[in-house]
């Protein structure tokens, strides 16, 4: 895998970059003015990381892993010790589908009904491969989302959920509190 340098991080534009901070070649990014990224921090190959004045903030010892997309129109905020998987989606912003408006970005604005809210990610989350996080979504302290899942609704603190659309499985270890 092929890592920024230092340098050339640093001459992307971010609002904040901390240090100890691994970013592929080949990650897009869009509006870095509006991103903000902690220390030790990893963001891996065809990612795609969309910001804007609602900003992208990523805390420390965070993993974004392959083929994530953080499409942060509405704000996405992703607190320290939290991973991200493979293939994974987050929708801080959407279209409504329910045929009573248009969709699309080519379509002009006012003929849409555009659903914006921040998705918030608290410490110590880890959701699976493949997900989809929808607008609005906020994932409580050390919540485990499991592979495939749709994340529509907000989720308890220290639970394991699974499924799309998603239900609670069982309670999630804190052990890994002892390891910090």
């Amino acid at each position: 895998m092929s890592f920024y340098s230092e340098e050339e991080i640093k001459n992307i534009g971010f609002k904040s970059v901390g240090n100890n901070v691994l970013i592929s070649r080949f990650c897009r990014i869009y509006n870095p003015q509006y991103i903000t990224i902690g220390n030790n921090v990893r963001i891996d190959d065809f990612c795609i990381i969309s910001a804007s004045e609602e900003q992208v903030i990523l805390e420390d010892f965070i993993h974004i892993s392959a083929g994530v997309y953080l499409y942060g129109t509405g704000g996405i905020i992703i607190k320290s010790y939290s991973n991200i998987s493979s293939g994974t989606k987050l929708f801080s912003v959407s279209d409504t589908f329910d045929g009573t408006c248009l969709i699309g970005p080519c379509v002009d604005l006012q003929l849409r009904k555009v659903i914006k809210n921040p998705i918030i990610i608290e410490k110590y989350v880890v959701i699976g491969a493949n997900c989809v996080v929808l607008p609005g979504i906020h994932l409580e302290e050390g919540v485990a989302i499991g592979a495939n899942s749709l994340i529509n609704k907000s989720c308890e603190s220290w639970k394991i959920y699974v499924g799309s659309p998603i239900r609670f499985l069982k309670e999630r270890s804190k052990n890994l509190l002892n390891l910090i």
